[in-house]
């Protein structure tokens, strides 16, 4: 019979009826869900008005962060383009920008350079800028070379949606997110500080790169190119300035300036009439193609020398789109689902991997600036896409002589956020020492060490912290509030009253194998009463009695553990799921008969119930021998 229903059971689930298959096709496709529903009047003018203003900032951070990922500008492009519209299609969340991202190009990057080294090619020179004889082996190698890594990546989060792994996500803490964003943008500054002042210098590869970095940078310091120099100070200062009026007046401004596109836009106009490539030998961008590449299967023979970078990138990218999505949801009162986030964002890359794109991720800084400009829905990406389209097609070559150095200055700017989070420590610290502890832990180990190690780093240490936290939890006497039911920590609060013969305990955390020695320890530590000594004492005091003549009767009855030295105890504000587990123990004995003397549902029950059971166990003191008390009352709370 059971076999049967099992059967009917999946029977059931895999059939497929027309109803099922649409609502499979539309969970798969949100779009089809909303767009429908669209408000036009309501929504229209503020999707336009942040997707222009997404797409103008996505084209000047699109080229730069070609720096970080060693590649064309013209790939940061096309990854732009593609990501707006395909999240359209399949994301859950109506606000979250996703697109290039600067931790996701740095992961890309490292790796892109170390197979470029292994291949032979010369790092030292700007390697998306190769003699014309190396062009063509050189990109086509870096094609296959991201296209594989990349296909792995999106491969990596589509199974881990197939295999709802979404709640993966909750044990991401937020300060380990936090430490690894800021560990990794110091890396990201150091790899940009050789634009910045314009030398050559080899491209550190592997672990203790950022400090090889800065030995290297400081060991070349006198070959810095003055006009770049110049350049990048100019560039920081109106970048900075015009950042942090905008943070002081963004209530009144409708929409964010528009600077980093001001900014390239006076840079390379002033490049190309001053001719500053040929005259100070200042490093620039050079051709940007317009239009797309065909399209090229990635290079499958590739993918098992790059699985290992792909895990932590599909990490990293799902880990900050899921957590984004979540504050946009909050904050606007609408539900998103983890799982079909991983679909989105996987897709979001495995369809552009054919056409020469790069990894993705939701980013912060632009998903803020889309909220403040009157974002509704995904809309808004794809009026971005157009945007970048149009550059694509028509305005790209008009880069050419843009300067590297103010690329990597609008690089170092965008990582304000943060470095601003050293900050936070004091406030970090004096809020939850040990989530300050895992911060710096996993910032140091994503600067000093490599991201990928930083993240495993970070992701292990948090892990350990949940362990040792339900290991060792926090545990307390409890007093009772003069004149009121209710009861705290009596180390924490002064004045609290103890309650005569009744000790209430309470142990901070589930109850399992592995605290269950912590909790015995602490209980005894804290009660000042361990019942295996104390039922020793009493064994041998009886001894002792027994070899006097007796007065009376005074044989006791003889339990386990606090049983035998007449001790009861009481569980209060137990949760539904340990309730089940001592009923399924025998805890409450057969058909539960003791259950409402041994659970209560508030602590104060349960105090009152000792206290009158105390009252008729004073009445008859003189049936225990001395000087055991009466009776004393445990009450122990999860």
């Amino acid at each position: 019979l059971l076999i049967v229903k099992i059967i009917k059971k999946h029977q059931k689930i895999c059939s497929c009826t027309p109803r099922k298959l649409k609502n499979l096709v539309m969970d798969f496709f949100p779009v089809l869900r909303w767009l429908p529903k669209y408000q036009c009047k309501e929504y229209i003018w503020g999707d336009i008005m942040s997707g222009l203003v997404i797409g103008i900032i996505l084209v000047p951070q699109a080229i730069a962060y070609s720096l970080l990922a060693g590649l064309k500008p013209i790939y940061s492009l096309y990854t732009s383009f593609f990501a707006n519209i395909i999240y359209f299609l399949m994301g859950t969340s109506r606000h979250v920008s996703v697109g290039i991202f600067s931790l996701i190009s740095l992961m890309v990057g490292q790796v892109v350079d170390r197979e470029l080294l292994l291949a032979g090619f010369d790092l030292n020179d700007d390697h998306y800028l190769p003699t014309a004889s190396s062009l063509p082996s050189v990109l086509n190698y870096v094609q296959h070379k991201f296209k594989a890594h990349l296909f792995f990546f999106l491969s990596s989060q589509v199974l881990m949606g197939i295999f709802r792994l979404g709640f993966v996500s909750m044990y991401l803490s937020e300060s380990m997110l936090d430490g690894f964003a800021t560990g990794a943008s110091l890396t990201i500054l150091t790899a940009q500080v050789k634009y910045l002042i314009g030398i050559k210098i080899p491209r550190s590869q592997g672990q203790g790169m950022l400090v090889i970095t800065w030995i290297n940078i400081f060991q070349n310091i006198s070959q810095a190119n003055l006009c770049d120099v110049i350049t990048s100070a100019i560039c920081i200062v109106v970048l900075v300035t015009a950042k942090e009026l905008g943070d002081r007046y963004k209530h009144k401004l409708k929409f964010p300036l528009p600077t980093e596109l001001v900014v390239i836009v006076v840079a390379t106009l002033v490049s190309h009439y001053g001719n500053l490539n040929e005259v100070y030998a200042s490093s620039v961008s050079g051709v940007i193609p317009t239009g797309f590449i065909p399209p090229k299967v990635p290079c499958f023979d590739l993918m098992l020398r790059v699985a290992v970078d792909a895990l932590p990138l599909a990490i990293v990218s799902f880990a900050f789109t899921v957590s984004l999505s979540e504050m946009c949801a909050k904050k606007y009162a609408y539900t998103i689902r983890a799982n079909q986030e991983m679909f989105a964002v996987g897709f979001c890359n495995i369809i552009p991997s054919f056409f020469h794109s790069f990894a993705t991720s939701a980013a912060l800084a632009k998903t803020l600036v889309k909220t403040s400009t009157g974002c509704q829905t995904q809309v808004s990406g794809v009026i971005s896409a157009m945007v970048v389209l149009l550059v694509l097609l028509f305005l790209a070559p008009l880069f050419y002589s843009l300067q590297k150095c103010v690329l990597a200055c609008i690089i170092i700017v965008s990582l304000r956020g943060a470095l601003r989070k050293f900050r936070d420590v004091p406030v970090r610290y004096h809020v939850n020492k040990v989530d300050t502890l895992v911060w710096v832990i996993t910032m140091s180990a994503s600067a000093l060490i490599s991201t990928e190690i930083g993240l495993l780093v970070g992701i292990v240490f948090s892990m350990l912290c949940i362990i040792v936290r339900t290991q060792r939890p926090r545990t307390a006497l409890l007093g009772q509030i003069q004149n009121t039911s209710f009861y705290e920590d009596d180390l924490e609060y002064k004045n609290l009253s103890s309650v005569p013969k009744v000790k209430i305990f309470r142990f901070e955390a589930p109850l399992y194998y592995a605290n269950r020695n912590y909790f015995l320890k602490s209980l005894y530590r804290l009660t000042d009463l361990d019942p295996n000594l104390e039922a020793a004492r009493r064994k041998k005091y009886e001894k002792k009695e027994q070899q006097q003549p007796k007065k009376g009767d005074h044989t006791t009855e003889i339990l386990k553990d606090y049983k035998e030295l007449n001790i009861s105890v009481l569980l209060a504000c137990c949760n539904p799921s340990v309730i089940d587990s001592l009923k399924r123990g025998g805890y409450f004995g057969k058909d539960f008969g003791s259950m409402q003397e041994l659970l209560f549902y508030s602590i104060h029950n349960a105090v009152q119930f000792a206290k009158d059971l105390n009252l008729s166990a004073d009445c008859s003191a003189n049936n225990y021998l001395p000087p055991f008390p009466p009776s004393l009352w445990l009450v122990h709370t999860q």
